[in-house]
């Protein structure tokens, strides 16, 4: 066997291990970031969305665009300020010094990209079985989806110049899926055929009033605006991050935000919005509906597929630079700092996740009947949202500490009022979630405090 040389001062970290790659320049920060929000969220949830308010389905999309865009700001205000790996647990632990909260962010933040990725991982086999016309029932769905989060394992053990370099393919398909549903419902709408009507239509379920089927509707599109904030974790490989991560950021969350508004407009002014919330695979019934007997429609399936790909790839990435980042500072085990010395991945962490997202997945099948992607879905902003509050009051407490580097400023406004609206869209009774995200999250935060306990006990005891 060849023996590896030992990595550069330039290539260590402090500890001896090796340093992260940087690979990612703008071009492929912007692609990272684009591909991350676009994907399972719209693909899988417009349905959804669209049964709590009706035609007007773009408007949660809108206003969890406007929401993202106020927490990206105190994201850039920090990943410029601290460009390392670990983001909002990083943050919360430089503003506050508090290990037990920094765990639970970190955790939080961990589990949100699993969970994101397991419902990934659940569309991406719903859509495989439609896209070849299989009668498959729930075994073998789940069977497809656990197969899947390990061809992720495998490309995410590989490197993350390979992952990035395929994300810029799975991006660029999803894309295009996008821009042919947004493309063929035109034509369907400007020939005549559509009910534009619908677009500014509120239809609420009974016991909500509108504005808590919006406030409902707008915690579940928030779903598919998340993924902006992964981007952080890939700061330490990262070229010059303190300079590209503003325009970049701004410049994917402005390309996704109109995307989606577009594409909610397109599939209720196609489809009726009961059709559409009952489709599993929502997009798929627009297109269908846009050119009835056209082949086209076939591929969107597979286009579909190839988008809930990227997602899972990118959250699980994110998920494992996160537990590296934690293990690196002491936070969690040190065993998820290793670092492949040839490949130059954080294995320990990737393995780890991986391991995790698929027993989520298992739990959540067992029961046939569970809407698994839109309890995943929801569980995962949910998650993101109360980390996001976290965060913003991160900006506000740092605010005086100088680095010594120029960095992006958020000003004291925008903290202010993204704490204000992620726990809006957060607490119970103001949100209108339903009471299984509540329950998925707080056994996965009891995990996490059960684990903080053992890491804690066993670093006193070494002491």
């Amino acid at each position: 066997m060849a023996q590896t040389s030992p990595p550069t001062p330039a290539e260590a970290g402090n500890d001896g291990q090796p340093a992260l790659k940087r690979v990612m320049g703008p071009g492929l920060l912007l692609l990272f970031i684009v591909g991350d929000i676009l994907g399972t969220g719209i693909y899988a949830l417009t349905g959804q969305v669209a049964g709590e308010v009706g035609g007007a389905a773009w408007l949660p999309f809108a206003i969890a665009f406007v929401v993202a865009l106020i927490t990206a700001c105190s994201y850039l205000d920090l990943v410029t300020k601290y460009p390392e790996a670990a983001g909002a647990a990083l943050y919360v632990h430089k503003a506050f010094g508090k290990h037990v909260l920094t765990f639970l962010v970190c955790f939080a933040v961990m589990c949100s990209g699993i969970t994101s990725a397991s419902a990934a991982s659940r569309a991406f086999a719903a859509n495989l079985v439609t896209g070849f016309g299989l009668e498959a029932g729930n075994t073998v769905i789940l069977l497809i989806a656990l197969a899947f989060m390990l061809l992720v394992l495998a490309v995410n053990l590989r490197g993350v110049g390979e992952s990035v370099k395929l994300n810029v393919v799975l991006t660029a398909i999803e894309l295009s899926g996008l821009l042919l549903v947004i493309v063929l419902s035109m034509f369907f709408i400007l020939g005549g055929q559509a009910d534009f009507s619908r677009v500014v239509a509120f239809e609420t379920p009974a016991d909500k009033s509108v504005f808590l089927a919006v406030s409902a509707a707008t915690s579940l599109a928030f779903f598919a605006m998340v993924g902006f904030e992964d981007s952080v974790n890939m700061a330490e490989e990262t070229k010059e991050p303190s300079r590209i991560f503003p325009r970049m950021m701004f410049t994917g969350l402005g390309i996704t935000g109109v995307i989606y508004v577009l594409v909610s407009i397109c599939a209720v002014a196609v489809v009726p919005v009961g059709v559409l919330a009952e489709s599993e695979t929502p997009l798929v019934t627009v297109v269908q509906t846009a050119t009835p007997g056209v082949p086209i429609a076939d591929l969107l399936p597979f286009i579909s597929m190839f988008a809930v790909a990227n997602s899972a790839l990118i959250n699980m990435l994110m998920a494992s630079r996160l537990l590296y980042g934690m293990g690196k500072r002491g936070v969690l085990p040190p065993f998820l700092a290793k670092v492949n010395a040839v490949r130059r991945t954080p294995h320990a962490a990737i393995v780890f996740t991986t391991l995790l997202a698929m027993a989520l997945i298992t739990f959540l099948s067992l029961d046939p009947e569970s809407p698994v992607v839109s309890l995943l879905g929801g569980t995962t902003s949910l998650l993101l949202l109360a980390v996001f509050a976290f965060v913003n009051v991160s900006v506000l407490v740092l605010r005086r500490e100088d680095t010594g580097v120029d960095h992006f400023n958020a000003g004291r406004v925008l903290p202010v009022l993204g704490t204000i609206t992620c726990l809006y869209l957060v607490l119970p009774w103001s949100s209108g979630r339903p009471v299984g995200q509540y329950q998925i999250a707080g056994v996965l935060l009891a995990i996490g405090v059960v684990l903080w306990l053992v890491t804690w006990l066993s670093r006193r005891n070494r002491a």
